[in-house]
Protein backbone atom coordinates (compact mmCIF):
# COMPACT_ATOMS: atom_id res chain seq x y z
CA UNK A 1 0.00 0.00 0.00
CA UNK A 2 0.84 3.47 -0.62
CA UNK A 3 0.22 6.71 0.97
CA UNK A 4 -0.20 10.10 -0.59
CA UNK A 5 -0.41 13.32 1.39
CA UNK A 6 -0.74 16.91 0.33
CA UNK A 7 -1.96 20.11 0.87
CA UNK A 8 -5.84 20.73 1.48
CA UNK A 9 -5.64 23.56 -1.01
CA UNK A 10 -2.72 25.60 -2.87
CA UNK A 11 -2.68 28.46 -4.59
CA UNK A 12 -0.09 29.17 -7.59
CA UNK A 13 1.27 32.11 -9.73
CA UNK A 14 1.15 35.79 -9.43
CA UNK A 15 -0.70 37.55 -6.78
CA UNK A 16 -1.70 33.83 -4.90
CA UNK A 17 -0.87 35.20 -1.80
CA UNK A 18 -4.09 37.94 -1.79
CA UNK A 19 -6.16 34.90 -1.25
CA UNK A 20 -5.08 34.58 2.19
CA UNK A 21 -7.45 37.09 3.32
CA UNK A 22 -10.11 34.77 2.31
CA UNK A 23 -8.88 31.62 3.89
CA UNK A 24 -8.48 33.07 6.81
CA UNK A 25 -11.79 34.79 6.86
CA UNK A 26 -13.86 31.75 5.32
CA UNK A 27 -12.10 29.26 7.86
CA UNK A 28 -13.37 31.67 10.46
CA UNK A 29 -9.62 32.35 11.81
CA UNK A 30 -9.46 34.96 14.87
CA UNK A 31 -5.58 35.96 14.97
CA UNK A 32 -2.37 34.92 13.30
CA UNK A 33 0.79 34.16 14.68
CA UNK A 34 3.12 35.42 11.49
CA UNK A 35 6.65 33.52 11.76
CA UNK A 36 8.89 34.75 9.73
CA UNK A 37 12.95 35.68 9.78
CA UNK A 38 14.59 39.13 10.29
CA UNK A 39 15.83 39.26 6.98
CA UNK A 40 12.55 39.34 5.50
CA UNK A 41 10.95 42.07 7.86
CA UNK A 42 14.31 43.93 7.28
CA UNK A 43 13.58 43.88 3.71
CA UNK A 44 9.81 44.30 3.51
CA UNK A 45 8.62 40.62 2.46
CA UNK A 46 6.96 40.05 5.57
CA UNK A 47 4.88 42.96 4.87
CA UNK A 48 3.68 42.36 1.52
CA UNK A 49 1.59 39.58 3.76
CA UNK A 50 1.19 42.05 6.65
CA UNK A 51 0.07 44.78 4.83
CA UNK A 52 -2.80 42.08 3.43
CA UNK A 53 -3.81 40.92 7.00
CA UNK A 54 -3.74 44.75 8.05
CA UNK A 55 -6.06 45.43 5.03
CA UNK A 56 -9.10 43.16 6.03
CA UNK A 57 -8.77 43.72 9.82
CA UNK A 58 -7.20 40.43 10.53
CA UNK A 59 -5.02 40.18 14.15
CA UNK A 60 -1.69 38.82 14.15
CA UNK A 61 1.08 38.78 15.92
CA UNK A 62 5.14 38.57 14.59
CA UNK A 63 7.72 35.89 15.83
CA UNK A 64 11.11 36.38 14.16
CA UNK A 65 13.45 34.46 16.54
CA UNK A 66 14.44 31.86 13.56
CA UNK A 67 17.84 31.29 12.38
CA UNK A 68 18.97 29.63 9.44
CA UNK A 69 18.93 26.26 10.44
CA UNK A 70 16.83 26.53 13.29
CA UNK A 71 17.02 25.03 16.47
CA UNK A 72 15.28 23.22 19.55
CA UNK A 73 15.51 26.92 21.51
CA UNK A 74 13.78 28.31 18.12
CA UNK A 75 10.79 26.15 18.28
CA UNK A 76 10.44 26.78 22.18
CA UNK A 77 10.59 30.30 21.75
CA UNK A 78 8.12 30.07 18.92
CA UNK A 79 5.70 28.05 21.24
CA UNK A 80 5.69 30.32 23.57
CA UNK A 81 5.29 33.48 21.24
CA UNK A 82 2.40 30.94 20.06
CA UNK A 83 0.54 30.83 23.38
CA UNK A 84 1.51 34.53 24.72
CA UNK A 85 -0.33 36.22 21.47
CA UNK A 86 -3.66 33.70 22.14
CA UNK A 87 -3.21 32.99 18.05
CA UNK A 88 -5.43 30.41 16.42
CA UNK A 89 -3.30 29.65 13.27
CA UNK A 90 0.18 30.18 11.81
CA UNK A 91 0.95 31.97 8.91
CA UNK A 92 4.95 30.82 8.01
CA UNK A 93 6.72 33.49 5.36
CA UNK A 94 9.93 32.25 4.24
CA UNK A 95 11.85 29.37 3.19
CA UNK A 96 12.44 26.16 4.96
CA UNK A 97 13.26 27.71 8.24
CA UNK A 98 10.78 29.75 8.90
CA UNK A 99 8.30 26.98 7.67
CA UNK A 100 10.34 24.09 9.53
CA UNK A 101 9.66 26.28 13.00
CA UNK A 102 6.17 26.42 12.33
CA UNK A 103 5.64 22.68 11.94
CA UNK A 104 7.30 21.96 14.90
CA UNK A 105 5.45 24.69 17.10
CA UNK A 106 1.80 23.84 15.85
CA UNK A 107 2.61 20.44 16.48
CA UNK A 108 3.86 20.78 19.79
CA UNK A 109 1.05 23.25 20.69
CA UNK A 110 -1.31 20.19 20.00
CA UNK A 111 0.64 17.85 20.93
CA UNK A 112 2.33 19.48 24.55
CA UNK A 113 3.52 15.77 25.28
CA UNK A 114 6.22 16.48 22.33
CA UNK A 115 7.27 19.86 24.12
CA UNK A 116 11.42 18.60 24.23
CA UNK A 117 11.20 18.61 20.35
CA UNK A 118 13.82 16.06 20.72
CA UNK A 119 11.31 13.69 20.36
CA UNK A 120 9.75 14.33 17.44
CA UNK A 121 12.94 13.14 15.62
CA UNK A 122 11.91 10.78 13.01
CA UNK A 123 8.11 9.23 12.68
CA UNK A 124 7.00 10.78 16.26
CA UNK A 125 3.99 8.88 17.40
CA UNK A 126 1.89 12.56 17.35
CA UNK A 127 -2.01 12.34 17.80
CA UNK A 128 -3.41 15.42 16.42
CA UNK A 129 -3.20 17.86 13.92
CA UNK A 130 -0.96 20.37 14.12
CA UNK A 131 -2.24 24.23 14.26
CA UNK A 132 -3.80 25.06 10.78
CA UNK A 133 -0.44 26.79 8.95
CA UNK A 134 -0.76 28.79 6.12
CA UNK A 135 2.61 28.72 4.16
CA UNK A 136 4.05 31.19 2.09
CA UNK A 137 7.32 30.27 0.38
CA UNK A 138 9.78 33.12 -0.55
CA UNK A 139 12.33 30.71 -2.25
CA UNK A 140 11.62 28.09 -5.11
CA UNK A 141 13.86 25.23 -3.31
CA UNK A 142 12.53 23.40 -0.12
CA UNK A 143 9.00 22.91 -1.11
CA UNK A 144 8.30 22.81 3.02
CA UNK A 145 4.88 24.45 2.27
CA UNK A 146 3.70 20.95 0.78
CA UNK A 147 5.79 18.14 2.43
CA UNK A 148 5.02 16.64 5.88
CA UNK A 149 9.16 16.97 6.62
CA UNK A 150 10.68 19.48 8.95
CA UNK A 151 14.40 20.12 9.90
CA UNK A 152 15.61 20.99 13.51
CA UNK A 153 19.20 21.55 14.62
CA UNK A 154 19.85 20.53 18.10
CA UNK A 155 22.82 22.82 18.75
CA UNK A 156 23.70 21.16 21.94
CA UNK A 157 24.81 18.05 20.00
CA UNK A 158 26.09 20.10 16.52
CA UNK A 159 23.59 17.63 14.70
CA UNK A 160 20.06 18.10 11.82
CA UNK A 161 16.97 16.20 13.66
CA UNK A 162 14.60 15.13 10.64
CA UNK A 163 10.95 14.80 11.66
CA UNK A 164 8.33 13.05 9.53
CA UNK A 165 4.91 13.68 10.48
CA UNK A 166 1.78 13.57 8.30
CA UNK A 167 -0.14 16.01 11.02
CA UNK A 168 2.51 18.71 9.88
CA UNK A 169 1.53 19.76 6.15
CA UNK A 170 0.22 23.07 6.17
CA UNK A 171 -3.75 23.31 5.08
CA UNK A 172 -3.09 25.85 2.69
CA UNK A 173 0.18 27.03 0.42
CA UNK A 174 0.41 30.07 -1.69
CA UNK A 175 2.81 29.67 -4.21
CA UNK A 176 3.19 33.31 -5.61
CA UNK A 177 6.78 33.70 -7.33
CA UNK A 178 6.56 37.85 -7.13
CA UNK A 179 7.35 36.66 -3.05
CA UNK A 180 10.36 35.21 -4.36
CA UNK A 181 11.86 37.80 -6.76
CA UNK A 182 14.18 39.84 -4.14
CA UNK A 183 16.67 36.69 -3.76
CA UNK A 184 19.17 37.36 -4.29
CA UNK A 185 21.35 34.96 -7.27
CA UNK A 186 23.37 32.74 -5.13
CA UNK A 187 19.87 32.11 -2.62
CA UNK A 188 18.28 31.46 -6.23
CA UNK A 189 20.85 28.91 -6.98
CA UNK A 190 21.18 27.06 -3.69
CA UNK A 191 17.19 26.63 -3.83
CA UNK A 192 16.56 25.56 -6.87
CA UNK A 193 19.64 23.18 -6.49
CA UNK A 194 18.02 22.06 -3.88
CA UNK A 195 14.55 21.30 -5.39
CA UNK A 196 16.62 19.63 -8.09
CA UNK A 197 17.98 16.98 -5.90
CA UNK A 198 14.42 16.89 -4.37
CA UNK A 199 13.41 15.78 -7.74
CA UNK A 200 16.23 13.16 -8.31
CA UNK A 201 16.85 11.65 -5.10
CA UNK A 202 12.75 11.59 -5.06
CA UNK A 203 12.82 9.75 -8.08
CA UNK A 204 15.43 6.70 -7.39
CA UNK A 205 14.66 6.65 -3.68
CA UNK A 206 13.65 2.95 -2.57
CA UNK A 207 9.84 4.16 -2.20
CA UNK A 208 9.40 5.92 -5.19
CA UNK A 209 6.71 4.22 -7.69
CA UNK A 210 4.61 5.37 -10.68
CA UNK A 211 2.96 8.29 -8.97
CA UNK A 212 5.84 9.74 -7.24
CA UNK A 213 7.57 9.36 -10.75
CA UNK A 214 5.31 11.13 -12.71
CA UNK A 215 5.55 13.97 -9.99
CA UNK A 216 9.54 13.77 -10.07
CA UNK A 217 10.23 13.69 -13.38
CA UNK A 218 7.92 17.09 -14.17
CA UNK A 219 10.10 18.32 -11.96
CA UNK A 220 13.47 18.10 -12.82
CA UNK A 221 12.35 19.14 -16.31
CA UNK A 222 10.78 22.31 -15.66
CA UNK A 223 13.69 22.84 -12.65
CA UNK A 224 16.28 22.16 -15.72
CA UNK A 225 14.70 24.34 -18.09
CA UNK A 226 14.29 27.38 -15.66
CA UNK A 227 16.87 27.31 -12.83
CA UNK A 228 19.97 29.46 -15.42
CA UNK A 229 16.38 32.12 -15.79
CA UNK A 230 15.38 32.15 -12.04
CA UNK A 231 19.26 33.24 -11.18
CA UNK A 232 19.39 36.04 -14.12
CA UNK A 233 15.80 37.00 -12.06
CA UNK A 234 13.52 36.65 -15.52
CA UNK A 235 9.72 36.11 -15.07
CA UNK A 236 9.68 32.99 -16.51
CA UNK A 237 12.30 31.81 -14.73
CA UNK A 238 10.79 32.69 -11.49
CA UNK A 239 7.91 31.75 -12.21
CA UNK A 240 8.47 28.19 -13.70
CA UNK A 241 10.98 27.60 -10.44
CA UNK A 242 7.92 28.57 -8.22
CA UNK A 243 6.06 25.21 -9.36
CA UNK A 244 9.21 22.92 -10.06
CA UNK A 245 10.05 23.15 -6.62
CA UNK A 246 6.12 22.59 -5.62
CA UNK A 247 5.76 19.71 -7.74
CA UNK A 248 9.22 18.21 -6.53
CA UNK A 249 7.96 18.44 -2.96
CA UNK A 250 4.33 16.79 -3.66
CA UNK A 251 7.00 13.64 -4.37
CA UNK A 252 9.57 13.53 -2.18
CA UNK A 253 7.51 14.41 0.79
CA UNK A 254 5.46 11.07 0.24
CA UNK A 255 8.60 8.76 -0.84
CA UNK A 256 11.97 9.50 1.16
CA UNK A 257 15.05 10.93 -0.14
CA UNK A 258 18.51 9.54 0.02
CA UNK A 259 22.51 9.91 1.15
CA UNK A 260 22.73 13.51 -0.71
CA UNK A 261 20.24 14.80 2.19
CA UNK A 262 21.63 12.56 4.86
CA UNK A 263 25.23 14.11 3.78
CA UNK A 264 24.00 17.62 3.75
CA UNK A 265 22.51 17.37 7.15
CA UNK A 266 25.20 17.24 9.21
CA UNK A 267 27.24 20.03 7.24
CA UNK A 268 24.26 22.70 8.05
CA UNK A 269 24.18 21.50 11.77
CA UNK A 270 28.20 21.81 12.20
CA UNK A 271 29.26 24.40 9.61
CA UNK A 272 26.02 26.12 8.88
CA UNK A 273 26.34 25.57 5.41
CA UNK A 274 23.37 26.46 3.47
CA UNK A 275 21.65 23.70 2.93
CA UNK A 276 21.29 24.01 -1.15
CA UNK A 277 24.37 24.40 -1.38
CA UNK A 278 25.97 21.41 0.36
CA UNK A 279 23.47 19.08 -1.81
CA UNK A 280 24.11 20.95 -4.72
CA UNK A 281 28.07 19.58 -4.35
CA UNK A 282 27.44 16.25 -3.14
CA UNK A 283 24.77 15.25 -5.82
CA UNK A 284 27.06 14.81 -8.54
CA UNK A 285 29.23 12.33 -6.42
CA UNK A 286 26.03 10.59 -4.78
CA UNK A 287 25.11 9.74 -8.38
CA UNK A 288 27.92 8.39 -9.54
CA UNK A 289 27.71 6.21 -6.39
CA UNK A 290 24.20 5.31 -6.73
CA UNK A 291 24.04 4.84 -10.38
CA UNK A 292 24.22 0.81 -10.26
CA UNK A 293 21.70 0.55 -8.17
CA UNK A 294 19.16 2.40 -10.28
CA UNK A 295 18.17 0.63 -13.33
CA UNK A 296 17.26 2.64 -16.66
CA UNK A 297 16.14 5.39 -14.19
CA UNK A 298 19.13 7.62 -15.30
CA UNK A 299 18.23 7.38 -18.77
CA UNK A 300 14.47 9.39 -18.10
CA UNK A 301 16.82 11.95 -15.68
CA UNK A 302 19.07 12.66 -18.76
CA UNK A 303 16.12 13.13 -20.84
CA UNK A 304 13.96 15.30 -18.13
CA UNK A 305 17.70 17.51 -17.97
CA UNK A 306 17.15 17.90 -21.69
CA UNK A 307 20.16 15.55 -23.67
CA UNK A 308 19.36 14.97 -26.49
CA UNK A 309 19.68 11.44 -28.44
CA UNK A 310 19.66 9.56 -25.32
CA UNK A 311 17.43 6.86 -26.80
CA UNK A 312 20.48 5.80 -28.61
CA UNK A 313 22.96 5.68 -25.40
CA UNK A 314 24.49 2.55 -23.75
CA UNK A 315 23.74 2.30 -20.10
CA UNK A 316 27.01 3.45 -19.21
CA UNK A 317 26.78 6.75 -21.72
CA UNK A 318 22.99 7.70 -20.50
CA UNK A 319 23.87 7.90 -17.04
CA UNK A 320 27.27 9.58 -17.74
CA UNK A 321 25.13 12.02 -19.60
CA UNK A 322 22.74 12.34 -16.58
CA UNK A 323 25.51 13.08 -13.92
CA UNK A 324 27.44 15.34 -16.49
CA UNK A 325 24.00 17.55 -17.12
CA UNK A 326 23.66 18.50 -13.52
CA UNK A 327 27.18 18.92 -13.02
CA UNK A 328 26.96 21.67 -15.68
CA UNK A 329 23.68 22.96 -14.76
CA UNK A 330 26.01 23.42 -10.84
CA UNK A 331 29.10 24.90 -12.40
CA UNK A 332 26.38 27.84 -14.65
CA UNK A 333 24.27 28.62 -11.44
CA UNK A 334 28.04 29.64 -9.40
CA UNK A 335 27.27 26.44 -6.94
CA UNK A 336 31.22 25.31 -5.70
CA UNK A 337 32.80 22.26 -6.84
CA UNK A 338 33.23 20.87 -4.16
CA UNK A 339 33.43 20.63 -0.33
CA UNK A 340 36.89 21.62 0.39
CA UNK A 341 36.32 24.87 2.00
CA UNK A 342 33.94 23.75 4.08
CA UNK A 343 34.43 20.45 5.30
CA UNK A 344 37.35 19.87 8.42
CA UNK A 345 39.06 16.35 7.56
CA UNK A 346 38.96 15.98 11.25
CA UNK A 347 35.37 16.29 11.11
CA UNK A 348 35.13 13.65 9.05
CA UNK A 349 34.25 10.93 11.36
CA UNK A 350 31.80 12.64 12.86
CA UNK A 351 30.37 13.63 9.63
CA UNK A 352 29.86 10.08 8.12
CA UNK A 353 28.45 8.86 11.55
CA UNK A 354 25.94 11.60 11.48
CA UNK A 355 24.63 10.73 7.85
CA UNK A 356 24.63 7.18 8.07
CA UNK A 357 22.64 7.95 11.46
CA UNK A 358 20.01 10.19 9.34
CA UNK A 359 16.53 9.62 8.72
CA UNK A 360 16.68 10.18 4.92
CA UNK A 361 19.56 7.31 4.62
CA UNK A 362 17.47 4.31 4.38
CA UNK A 363 15.83 5.34 1.29
CA UNK A 364 18.89 5.53 -0.63
CA UNK A 365 18.68 3.40 -3.36
CA UNK A 366 22.20 1.54 -2.66
CA UNK A 367 22.71 0.16 0.53
CA UNK A 368 25.46 1.95 2.35
CA UNK A 369 27.93 2.09 5.13
CA UNK A 370 29.73 4.70 7.61
CA UNK A 371 32.87 3.34 5.56
CA UNK A 372 31.57 4.52 2.49
CA UNK A 373 29.89 7.47 3.27
CA UNK A 374 32.97 8.41 5.02
CA UNK A 375 34.91 7.83 1.61
CA UNK A 376 32.33 9.62 -0.44
CA UNK A 377 32.94 12.85 1.75
CA UNK A 378 36.84 12.20 1.38
CA UNK A 379 36.35 11.91 -2.23
CA UNK A 380 34.51 15.86 -1.99
CA UNK A 381 37.62 17.81 -0.56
Amino acid sequence: MNRFILNETSYHGAGAVAAIKDEAVGRGFKKALVCSDPDLIKFGVTKKITDILDGASLAYDIFSEIKPNPTIENVQSGVAAFKAAGADYIIAIGGGSSMDTAKAVGIIINNPDFADVRSLEGVADTKNKCVPIFAVPTTAGTAAEVTINYVITDAEKNRKMVCVDPHDIPVVAFVDPDMMETMPKSLTAATGMDALTHAIEGYITKGAWELSDMFHLKAIEIIARSLRGAVANTKEGRQDMALGQYVAGMGFSNVGLGIVHSMAHPLGALYDTPHGVANAIILPTVMEYNASATGEKYREIARAMGVKGVDGMSQEEYRKAAIDAVKQLSQDVGIPADLKDIVKTEDIPFLAQSAYDDACRPGNPRDTSVEEITELYKSLM
